[in-house]
């Protein structure tokens, strides 16, 4: 394989990965948005899962550090992990990300996108904010780590994620749509980056069982923490279904953005 090769080995995989991640997106906006039987749907999936008060707790003081300041602290994080390995482009590209990410949420939550009134509330929460925070800090980390490490930055970053997405739908904060929106937006300037500073590709496989691992253990936490089903064993198919579905979305979005960050 040639140098030039090898350097475009991420570049295709990335540009797809833009794609679905945008068919996701308009999927989320189309169905749970923009039709009613999609807001009834994501708003009865939200009320699947409760938490007991010190549950809720704790789930609201975890969440409270997800701020502005927050953002500021991974972005300085991983630039100096970025610089510290004399890798200038991937510190500009892991900024780009973030910033890039946190910026459209805001802007498609508070400008963009409109909920309209089927009578469940015309306040638009897509996609989460909260949950893009995590997210595209998590890609940036797989952006600058060394491969070795990735399998690493993976677990904690799936892990970070589950906990961050899941967390805001059992506050009651975010409906399950909003948390995939939110993946999608920070899995599709993951993409964009990734093309831009395109390398040769690494094995994924460590990365993605890493990926898993991490997403089922944050999934753990919350049980673990005292969140449960909303009607006892009653509602619990349908509890697990929403979080088992947000848990394997998430795992997916760190296994996707592992695979197409270049191997430096």
């Amino acid at each position: 394989m040639t140098t030039d090769t090898a350097r475009r080995g991420t570049a295709l995989p990335a540009l797809g990965v833009v794609v679905a991640a945008g068919l996701v997106l308009f999927a989320m906006v189309r169905i749970a948005l923009e039709s009613s039987q999609g807001q009834r749907w994501d708003d009865t999936a939200m009320t699947t899962v409760v938490a007991g008060r010190d549950a809720q707790l704790t789930l609201l003081s975890w969440l409270g550090y997800v701020s502005i300041g927050a953002i500021a602290l991974v972005v300085a994080g991983v630039v100096l992990i970025a610089l510290f390995r004399g890798k200038a482009r991937l510190a500009v590209a892991a900024g780009v990300l973030i910033v890039g990410a946190n910026i459209s949420t805001q802007l498609l939550k508070q400008l963009v996108l409109d909920r309209p009134d089927f009578g469940l509330g015309v306040l638009n929460s897509l996609p989460s904010g909260h949950t893009t925070v995590v997210a595209s800090a998590t890609g940036a980390m797989l952006l600058v780590v060394p491969g070795v490490l990735r399998p690493t930055a993976a677990a904690a970053g799936g892990f970070a994620t589950t906990l961050a997405g899941a967390s805001t739908i059992v506050a009651g904060w975010h409906r399950p749509a909003d948390v995939v929106a939110a993946l999608a937006v920070s899995l599709l300037w993951t993409g964009i980056v990734a093309a831009v500073i395109h390398g040769p590709r690494q094995p994924v496989g460590g990365s993605f069982i890493s990926a898993l691992i991490g997403c089922v253990a944050g999934l753990a936490a919350l049980v673990v923490i005292g969140v449960r089903p909303a009607y006892g064993w009653v509602g619990f198919f349908e509890a697990s279904l929403v979080l088992g579905a947000v848990t394997a979305v998430t795992a997916a979005f760190v296994a996707a953005a592992a695979a197409i960050s270049p191997a430096e």
